[in-house]
């Protein structure tokens, strides 16, 4: 897989944000995306517009610096000479899929975008202490890896007449089953030792389960609330555990 190709539209606001920038593209860089900019990629002698143009075509994605002078800069179309042709305007945006687009603010208080970006969301690193997460959410953002990843829908638990659904898959009947035997065995070893918990080597000594199912089936009785782990990792039965033991008839 090829590294993504960025192309970053800024203007030359100041030394102080010119070096900036140069900072940002080789974070950029370190972290696998191929960032084109102009302080390393042109030299005396290129043609600038032609640069700026070609960089667009290529591009992957346009990070666009938004500051306040670049936003004035963009909505007033300037950028037709020397490096203020760094500026994406929206005569280039006419040339450019709209999705490449992904804007930054910085030393920009008010949070402005160009006006014919003015709907989309950006990434704000105006505040200098949380630039690692700023960022962190535009290379993944970049690289398409987002921090929260969207869970798959689950089966629909009511029935045609609204109400819950009896119908379990034989993997979560399997599972139930297995949760019941660990709290049977949890039950037991709790009735029959000295302490109000019990141990993990205990129930894994008592039922023969595997190490590592008998870790799964402990996470399972604990998402169900049958059980909670104290900080020595030890099972310790809750109400709702002691409740579901009666229904069962494994307690009394």
């Amino acid at each position: 897989m090829n590294d993504p190709k960025v192309f970053i539209s800024y203007s030359h606001d100041t030394a102080t944000h010119k070096q900036w920038v140069l900072e940002l593209a080789t974070h950029m860089r370190s972290s696998g995306i191929n960032t084109i900019l102009d302080q390393w990629d042109l030299k005396p002698g290129d043609d600038i517009p032609h640069f700026m143009e070609t960089s667009l075509e290529i591009a992957d994605y346009i990070v666009m610096v938004c500051t306040k002078k670049y936003v004035e800069k963009a909505n007033s179309g300037i950028g037709g000479v020397g490096y203020e042709k760094m500026v994406i305007t929206s005569v280039l945006m006419e040339r450019i899929h709209e999705n490449k687009i992904i804007p930054i603010i910085r030393n920009n208080e008010e949070k402005l975008t160009p006006t014919f970006l003015k709907s989309k969301l950006f990434i704000d690193f105006n505040v200098r202490n949380t630039f690692e997460s700023s960022l962190d959410w535009l290379v993944r953002t970049i690289h398409k890896r987002p921090l929260q990843i969207k869970p798959p829908i689950g089966k629909n638990p009511f029935d045609q007449e609204g109400n819950l659904s009896q119908e379990k898959s034989a993997d979560e009947r399997q599972t139930l089953s297995n949760v019941r035997d660990l709290m049977k065995a949890v039950v037991h070893i709790y009735e029959n030792g000295k302490t109000p918990w019990v141990t993990f080597r205990s129930v894994q000594e008592f039922s023969g389960i595997s190490s590592i199912f008998l870790g799964r089936l402990i996470e399972e009785a604990v998402a169900l609330g049958y059980i909670e782990l104290d900080s020595r990792q030890d099972l310790n039965i809750t109400e709702v555990g002691n409740t579901y033991a009666i229904e069962e008839g494994f307690a009394y």
